[in-house]
C-alpha cells in the first residue's frame, strides 16, 4: 500500500529521528508522499530545504494565523512566480484564522488570510487552511476573496455542519489523528460523510499523534493509523483508503 501525509511539519526540530530520519521511517511504513507545511518565513525555508533533499517530499509556504502579525510581506518573495518554480512550491499555507489562541489580533489574521487567498488565486496554487473556533469568519473571508479551486481544510475539527459548508464550496477535508480520539465524535461523523474523492489524511506531526500513540511526538510514519481508523469506521478496505487518499493528495497539490 502507498500512503500520503497531506500535512506534516517534518522539517520541525521536534520530529523524532530528525527530518531525514523521519522521511526514511515514513518510506519504510509505505508513506511515499509528504507535504511539509510552512507557518512563517523560517519554517517555510526549512520546508523548502527538506523537500529539496528528498523525492516525495513537497513544500508549502504560508503564514499561520498565530504569525499573522509578521505580515504576508515576510513570505511574499518565497511565493513569487520564480521562487515557486525554483523551489517546487506546491501550495500556499497554512493560512487561516485561529480565535482559540488569538496570538495575532483577529483583524490582522483576517487581512493575512485574505492576502494569501489572493496569492493562491493569482498563482494558481492550492490553499491550505487552518481554522479554529472561527468557522463563520473563515467562510466569510473565503467567499469574499473567492475560494481557490483546490482548497484543503487541514486537521479538520468541525462536525457534519461545517463539513457540508466546506464540501459545498468544493473543498477537501483532511483528517488528522484527532479523528481516532474517543471524544471526537463530531470529527468522526464528518469523516463518515465526506465523499471519498474529497478525503485526505494527515499527521500534522509532530503534533496530534493518533491512537494508539497518543501523547507521543507524532511522525509521518503514523499516517496509516489514521487511514485504518477511517477505513474501519466506513467499512472500506484499508487498501481503498490508502489508494484514494494518496490519489487525492496528488490531485489536490498538483503532483505529477
Amino acid at each position: 500500500m502507498r500512503w500520503s501525509d497531506s500535512h506534516c511539519h517534518v522539517h520541525d526540530e521536534r520530529i523524532p529521528d530528525g527530518a531525514d530520519g523521519a522521511v526514511a521511517a515514513a518510506g519504510e511504513a509505505g508513506v511515499t508522499t509528504l507535504i511539509t507545511v510552512g507557518c512563517d518565513r523560517d519554517t517555510s525555508l526549512a520546508a523548502i530545504a527538506i523537500a529539496a533533499r528528498h523525492d516525495g517530499v513537497f513544500a508549502t509556504v504560508g503564514l499561520h494565523p498565530h504569525d499573522a502579525v509578521n505580515g504576508v510581506d515576510s513570505i511574499a518573495d518565497l511565493l513569487s512566480p520564480e521562487a515557486i518554480v525554483e523551489h517546487g512550491i506546491v501550495a500556499v499555507g497554512e493560512a487561516g484564522l485561529d480565535y482559540y489562541y488569538e496570538h495575532s489580533p483577529r483583524e490582522v489574521q483576517q487581512q493575512a488570510f485574505a492576502e494569501q487567498i489572493q496569492i493562491a488565486n493569482d498563482r494558481g496554487l492550492p490553499l491550505v487552511i487552518h481554522t479554529r473556533d472561527a468557522w463563520d469568519d473563515t467562510f466569510e473571508v473565503l467567499d469574499a476573496e473567492g475560494m481557490p479551486d483546490r482548497t484543503i481544510f487541514h486537521c479538520f475539527t468541525g462536525g457534519p455542519d461545517e463539513a457540508r459548508r466546506a464540501l459545498d464550496r468544493g473543498a477537501y477535508l483532511s483528517f488528522s489523528g484527532i479523528v481516532t480520539f474517543p471524544s471526537a465524535s463530531d470529527v468522526q461523523a464528518a469523516a463518515m460523510l465526506c465523499p471519498l474523492e474529497r478525503l485526505l489524511i494527515e499527521t500534522d506531526s509532530p503534533y496530534l499523534a493518533p491512537v494508539p500513540h497518543r501523547g507521543k511526538k507524532n511522525r509521518p510514519a503514523w499516517v496509516p493509523e489514521v487511514g485504518r481508523f477511517i477505513a474501519d469506521r466506513r467499512d472500506h478496505p484499508v487498501e481503498m483508503i490508502a489508494d484514494v487518499t494518496t490519489s487525492n493528495t496528488r490531485t489536490a497539490f498538483g503532483l505529477a
